[in-house]
């Protein structure tokens, strides 16, 4: 009995220093880990939010991009960092929805060994033509797949992201097969597809300027909502198939087990950031929309991407070597 009540006594004192250290936080730096290369989309995206968020916290926030192995890299060390708050993860929805249905050995479980913080942005992709392909139009894309089944090729920024699988979902709800061409970046398939060794390109909105100036075509936009960088470009639902909607997303994560007030300081210094027009600013350029949420609303939308992406990807066959 005696042991029992000193084990709940420690357990009480162990309590009361969690609060204690939460009611503190942040006391010291904080590091987030960005799954991509410096420079890339949404390493500048996560850059001006966290630099917002820690004129609000009163401490620096410091980027450390940990690029490689579609996120496995940061994603791990993150799931493995002390629960305290000073150790954050930029995920995506490559790492955080799509990966998981295609690496089974993944080393970490992103329902239990994160803790969600809030959305920040989603980007649409574009579907983009070189001007020697035959369609104007989606329809006319589609119509022309139709007659010639097999024989179009899509290039995307690389097996399993996200403009692979919006072609994978074009291809399925449109019912018509085309070739996917994955490159080891956007930036090579867009060099292709300008330089007409590619005809089509399910793209991020790098390809904004390109088709501004008339060297590519646009026929649709991939989200629920036309992108103010191309007001007269239809969505895929508007061009001819309804209920279609894809998008890149991001958000912020801590390790699984921070506690509840530090998550919830983080959440509010998030939704502050992300009014600054500054910050704004820096995520709309690119063609992204401001989202935000509550840490509730960030697990249900990688839940539900999750579940979403992984019948596409059993449906489709879609593999990738381990």
């Amino acid at each position: 009995m005696i042991q029992r009540r000193s084990v709940l006594a420690l357990a009480g004192l162990m309590a009361t220093a969690r609060v204690a250290d939460a009611a503190a936080y942040p006391d010291r730096p904080i590091k987030l880990l960005v799954p991509f290369a410096a420079g890339g989309a949404t390493d500048v995206i996560g850059r001006a939010v966290v630099q917002a968020m820690g004129r609000d916290l009163g401490q620096q926030i410091v980027v450390d991009n940990r690029p490689g192995a579609g996120g496995i890299i940061a994603g791990t060390a993150v799931a493995n960092a002390p629960p305290d708050g000073y150790t954050l993860l930029l995920g995506s929805i490559g790492m955080l929805a799509i990966g998981p249905n295609l690496r089974r050995d993944t080393p970490y479980n992103v329902a239990t060994s994160f803790a969600p913080i809030s959305l920040l942005s989603a980007t649409p992709n574009v579907i983009v033509a070189h001007p020697s392909l035959k369609a104007n139009t989606l329809r006319e894309l589609i119509d022309l797949a139709k007659a010639s089944p097999g024989k179009i090729a899509y290039g995307s920024s690389g097996l399993a992201t996200s403009t692979h699988l919006s072609g994978e979902l074009f291809q399925a709800m449109a019912g018509v097969k085309l070739v996917h061409v994955p490159y080891k970046g956007g930036s090579q398939a867009l060099a292709d597809l300008l330089a007409g060794q590619i005809p089509l390109m399910f793209d991020t909105m790098s390809s904004v300027s390109a088709i501004k100036s008339g060297k590519l075509k646009a026929l649709a936009i991939t989200s629920d909502k036309r992108s103010p960088l191309l007001p007269d470009v239809p969505t895929v639902a508007e061009a001819g198939l309804p209920g279609y909607h894809t998008s890149s997303w991001n958000g912020l994560m801590a390790p699984a087990g921070t506690p509840r007030e530090v998550v919830l300081s983080l959440n509010q210094a998030v939704l502050k950031a992300l009014s600054q027009p500054d910050v704004r600013r820096a995520l709309t350029a690119d063609g992204s929309e401001v989202t935000g949420s509550t840490p509730e609303e960030f697990g249900r939308t990688i839940k539900e991407e999750t579940q979403r992406w992984g019948k596409l990807i059993q449906d489709a066959g879609i593999r990738v070597e381990q």
